[in-house]
């Protein structure tokens, strides 16, 4: 299993965003998949890690890009069945340090029927072995979102499928993905979900999303790594920051 990482700026809704893709590639790919999972974690928590260490110095780089990761899309495969053991063990493994979104890919390889069923197979996988995926209602303060957080949590998980295609012109392009037998439009919310999914990730929820990371995985990490020791021999020992402002850190260059 290897990480590639794709950096991509957008604007939605007149709000820039810098967004940073990392894609496994290769989970799930062998007979034993033990060590993938601890590649995920390991590479999750070095994140973490390099967070604590920057908040440990007494003069901070001015230059530090925080390197967390706000959201996991786990793409379950379109079985018809349930969640598979390694679907399973994955979500129960990182989801104490990520936010898990779970998605159904490839959802045009179901009828409308056999998808719906499919959904509530692996809502009941998850509610039965009690699977922290991300609980989009999880700040009850905010009584004006939770109605609308209570919505979204009824389309978990999430279906999407790929575009092939872009038809129209400059002033009416249509996302499909052809068939011999005709299209689906991927922007028809009564086709696939993507365009709510797309809302989620790059609109309403981003900041829900950066600070459940923040206020509620990190500080759960960061409790637990102090309670047992902290830092190991040498880290967090350059407490004035300099001569780090132009060199990114180990983990940083891995996703550069």
């Amino acid at each position: 299993m290897r990480f590639d990482t794709y950096e991509v700026n957008l604007e939605e809704d007149g709000t820039r965003i810098s967004l940073s893709v990392i894609d496994a590639a290769g989970f799930g790919d062998g007979l034993d998949n033990t060590s993938c999972f601890k590649q995920l974690q390991d590479y999750i928590e070095a994140q973490f890690d390099e967070v604590l260490v920057e908040e440990s110095r007494i003069k901070r780089n001015r230059k530090y890009r925080d390197h967390r990761l706000h959201v996991l899309i786990y793409f379950i495969p379109p079985t018809g069945h349930s969640l598979r053991e390694l679907d399973i063990e994955l979500i129960r493994r990182l989801g104490e340090y990520v936010n898990i979104i779970p998605v159904i890919g490839r959802a045009d390889s179901l009828t409308v029927d056999e998808l719906q069923t499919f959904k509530h197979s692996v809502m009941r996988d998850i509610d039965y072995y009690k699977l922290p995926v991300y609980n989009f209602c999880w700040d009850e303060s905010d009584t004006e979102a939770l109605k609308d957080n209570r919505e979204v949590m009824d389309f978990i998980p999430f279906s999407v499928v790929t575009c092939d295609e872009v038809l129209g012109n400059d002033y009416d392009l249509v996302r499909v993905r052809r068939y011999p037998w005709g299209t689906i439009e991927i922007d028809d919310d009564s086709q696939c979900d993507f365009v709510l999914l797309r809302y989620i990730l790059l609109n309403s929820h981003i900041a829900d999303l950066i600070n459940y990371t923040e206020d509620v995985l990190y500080e759960n990490y960061r409790t637990k790594k102090l309670e047992v020791g902290g830092f190991g021999e040498g880290e967090g020992d350059d407490e004035d920051g300099e001569g780090d402002d132009d060199e990114p850190s180990t983990s940083a260059r891995k996703q550069e």
